[in-house]
């Protein structure tokens, strides 16, 4: 068992910091209210739990995913609904906008480091959750149709992040009311001179996130080759 532990110990590692990071947004997020007596930044909080389900249920998935039990029924359906919540993790970069609205109750720069808090732990549950899957889709199909997924759902998830900030949909609306998103995003590709500032969000977060992923990922391979030189010196 220890072994086991041991050969995933820097997964194990990157949770726990994660866990860390949540408790420490929340706490300065529940002291931001406490000390301005407003609910101001309370929307924060359930932003990231919402940011946790993508993590958890790409977790889910990538531990199964190396089995073959079930394989073929639990690893699509958690796909499904972690495409569904993904734009959550990464939508958190948005919450900034908050500054020019409620920076007059507490200290600025107490604000800013707060919302950084939050939106770099958000970023990095979707990055993690974005990896798993990625690994999952690498080995079913080759590291090609890997980056091509990666791209897909950068771009989705830019979408969804639009249709989240500036439209007001919830993840949730997907499922249980579709037509309404789907004959906005419909207006996008209608009118699309009468839409630029859609498409310049869209494509300058698309742009942002996959630059993170991919310096992200880039480290991640410099520190795997530095161990390897490592134990083979």
């Amino acid at each position: 068992m220890f072994k086991q532990l041991s050969h995933h110990k820097y997964k194990l590692a990157i949770f726990a910091l994660l866990i860390v990071a949540s408790v420490i947004s929340i706490v300065l997020a529940r002291a931001r209210m406490a000390y301005s007596n407003t609910g101001d930044y309370s929307n924060l909080i359930w932003n990231l739990i919402l940011a946790w389900i993508p993590f958890v249920v790409a977790s889910i998935a990538y531990l199964v995913s190396w089995t073959r039990k079930f394989l073929f029924l639990v690893v699509p359906v958690c796909a499904f609904v972690w495409l569904i919540f993904f734009p959550n993790a990464p939508y958190m970069l948005t919450d900034f906008q908050h500054l020019s609205t409620n920076a007059n109750n507490a200290p600025l720069w107490y604000d800013v480091l707060m919302l950084i808090w939050f939106a770099w732990t958000g970023l990095l549950l979707g990055v993690l959750s974005l990896y798993f899957m990625q690994d999952i889709v690498t080995r079913a199909f080759g590291r090609l149709v890997g980056w091509l997924f990666v791209a897909s759902v950068t771009v989705l998830s830019s979408v969804g992040i639009t249709l989240g900030r500036f439209y007001r949909w919830n993840s949730w609306d997907i499922l249980g009311d579709p037509v309404p998103i789907a004959h906005d995003i419909w207006g996008w590709l209608r009118h699309p001179f009468a839409n630029l500032r859609t498409y310049g969000f869209t494509l300058l977060f698309t742009s942002l996130f996959l630059f993170v992923y991919l310096a992200l990922h880039a480290f991640g391979r410099v520190m795997q080759e530095r161990q390897l030189k490592e134990k083979a010196g």
